[in-house]
């Protein structure tokens, strides 16, 4: 199908309108997320009108700019987002800050006054000029709408070159500034677009079989040579690690990582947003994916002597640490793949940085080294199998299905049911197929430390490239949006009330998700930091507790909703709502000071486990 076409366009700003998302379409555009207003008109017309495009309408712009954002983390595509002029775009600026940050394709399509009423004092006129700053990779402000030829061949170029760019190495935000004089509406205006211009000028009108400019995109790959310096780094050292971050794609290969796995014998320190935490590669034969490093390997002074990292910079500070200690400590040689040549290593400490595509440098080192499964990576599998047996005994986190149909315990060895237990249940009882979004603050983090590895596909999404808590439910609704796998969000109150508008979806996107509400009345992370000791100003300056019934919001987007603090009947009312219809909210309320001292109970029984080597017996 096709829209309308622009050569019959009434006016010039109809063309416009016309010509971009006819272009946009032509590239493989399905779905746009539009805010109202004036100045956007011919914009918002045109996708509209267009019966290959879905539209996402938002009534808040910030909202609507972390919805295209989840909807391009979990498909990898662009969804072109729209807004009038003044403060609107302004409000896009925290999602194109975590795109540009957290590679995302991103289209901003910004309408804009003429030129002429910059700095005179009309209304609702901001400089929109390189407006985002450095955070996007192209900006352009477009050409005034004009019904002639090589203008408008100019604008189909700009455009197939805008979502290129966004979806290049490394993908990012695209802004495209897009000026309109009145009338703004499909109004007739004789003359604009003269009568047989579209026939006089067809490859303007009507475009192309496809884009107007089709990119054929290379892939950054290791001459053979470089490869087989590479090949022999790893044959020859004893011990090694592949580190696996937050991914870049949705979907990241994990066949190539699972062949990677197999073929040097190096045990997988897998993030639980690198996408291979979870997957049907799990369990395989010869190939170990470790969750449990984030306590287990905190003060282990025991290093491999290569280190293959993929991804961007792990969720985990022990990690981070660790690996930092390694190359410090004990010289171990450190190879961070990055497809950019960006530097995602905040430690300062790797030693190499290899610009190449992880896949097919996965791929290509699978076919060619050969080497056998050594001491240390013994060690570390046994540290995480002795780590879950030892969590397990306890009653603290669930080993899969089985045990959260065990009998509702609140925790173990007197730490009480704290916050981790309900990231790991969410990921352990998450249908399979399932996408899971997890906010920052501590539920990233929780999920890092108790999210068992399992063999099911779980895509798990978060906004780590600024690690804001702006934008949360919208971006997880966003992902939603894209597929027709189940949702499940796990988000913090203070993110939960910061993006309350997002709700706004449920209904208007017709997004259904299971949302649980972790209510720890307050800024619960700042436990972690030093302040904790110095009161006052900690609980009225940092903590914040707030004191919010959050059961209201459900009345007011028309959910479900559901309190609890027992652990046994959330994993009941979580079952019941990721098998049914619409959206539930469950909220687990919390003391956020007795749930970090359990968090860290448990983080001292493991490190005093592992210490007296009793971790490693747990495994046997």
């Amino acid at each position: 199908m096709s829209g309308p076409s622009p050569g019959e366009a009434p006016n010039r700003n109809t063309l416009w309108g016309r010509v971009i998302v006819d272009e946009l379409v032509a590239a493989g555009v399905d779905a746009a997320c539009i805010a109202p207003g004036s100045r956007s008109t011919a914009l918002t017309v045109a996708f509209d009108e267009h019966p290959d495009v879905e539209v996402y309408s938002h009534l808040d712009e910030r909202s609507a700019a972390f919805f295209a954002l989840g909807r391009a983390r979990r498909t990898g595509r662009p969804t072109p987002l729209v807004c009038t002029s003044g403060t609107a775009a302004a409000n896009f600026h925290p999602a194109v800050i975590e795109a540009d940050r957290s590679r995302v394709p991103l289209l901003v399509l910004t309408a804009d006054r003429p030129r002429e009423l910059q700095n005179s004092g009309a209304n609702q006129t901001v400089d929109q000029e390189k407006l985002y700053g450095d955070a996007v990779r192209s900006y352009r402000t477009l050409p005034e709408p004009e019904a002639r030829a090589r203008k408008v061949r100019s604008l189909r170029t700009a455009v197939s070159r805008a979502l290129h760019t966004s979806v290049g190495v490394p993908p990012g935000p695209v802004h495209l500034n897009v000026p309109f004089r009145k009338p703004l509406e499909p109004t007739p205006v004789e003359g604009d677009v003269p009568d047989g211009w579209a026939e006089k000028h067809p490859l303007a009108a009507r475009g192309r079989d496809g884009p107007f400019v089709a990119a054929t995109r290379g892939r950054a790959e290791l001459s053979a040579a470089d490869r087989a310096r590479l090949v022999e780094a790893v044959e020859s050292a004893d011990s090694g690690l592949l580190v696996c971050g937050p991914a870049d794609r949705p979907t990241p290969s994990r066949d190539a990582m699972r062949g990677l796995a197999l073929a040097t014998g190096f045990p997988v320190l897998a993030d639980p947003l690198s996408g291979l935490r979870f997957g049907r590669h799990v369990g395989a034969a010869g190939v170990t994916v470790c969750g449990g490093y984030d306590s287990y390997l905190d003060g282990f002074e025991e290093y491999p002597e290569v280190v293959l990292r993929f991804g961007a910079s792990p969720t985990s500070k022990t990690l981070r640490r660790y690996l930092r200690d390694a190359t410090l400590e004990s010289g171990t040689r450190q190879f961070v793949v990055d497809p950019a040549g960006g530097w995602r290593e905040a430690e300062f400490a790797a030693s190499d940085l290899v610009i190449a595509d992880p896949t097919p440098l996965a791929a290509a080192l699978s076919g060619r080294v050969d080497r056998e499964p050594d001491r240390f990576g013994d060690r570390l599998r046994a540290l995480e199998r002795g780590y879950w047996s030892l969590l397990d005994r306890d009653g603290a986190v669930g080993a899969g299905e089985a045990a959260a149909r065990a009998s509702g315990d609140e925790g173990g060895a007197g730490d009480g049911f704290i916050e981790g237990d309900v990231l790991a249940d969410a990921a352990a009882l998450a249908p399979d197929p399932a996408t899971l979004f997890v906010s920052n603050s501590m539920p990233v983090r929780d999920l890092d430390r108790f999210g068992r590895p399992r063999a099911a596909d779980l895509t798990v999404l978060g906004n780590r490239g600024a690690s804001g808590i702006d934008g949360i439910t919208s971006t997880a609704l966003g992902a939603g949006s894209a597929t027709d796998d189940p949702l499940v969000l796990v988000t913090g109150d203070l993110a939960y009330y910061h993006d309350t508008n997002g709700l706004l979806a449920v209904e208007r996107c017709g997004v259904d998700a299971t949302i649980v509400l972790v209510n720890n009345d307050g800024g619960g992370i700042f436990h972690l930091l030093p302040i904790e000791g110095f009161d006052p100003p900690f609980t009225g300056q940092f903590r914040t507790p707030h004191g919010l019934d959050f059961e209201p919001t459900a009345d007011l987007h028309g959910l479900e909703f559901a309190r609890t603090r027992d652990r046994g009947t959330f994993r009941e009312r979580y079952r019941e709502s990721v098998g049914s219809e619409g959206t539930q909210v469950i909220e687990v309320a919390f003391d956020s000071a007795s749930s970090h001292r359990g968090r860290e109970a448990r983080h001292e029984r493991v490190r005093a486990a592992r210490e007296a080597g009793d971790l490693r017996r747990g495994a046997e």
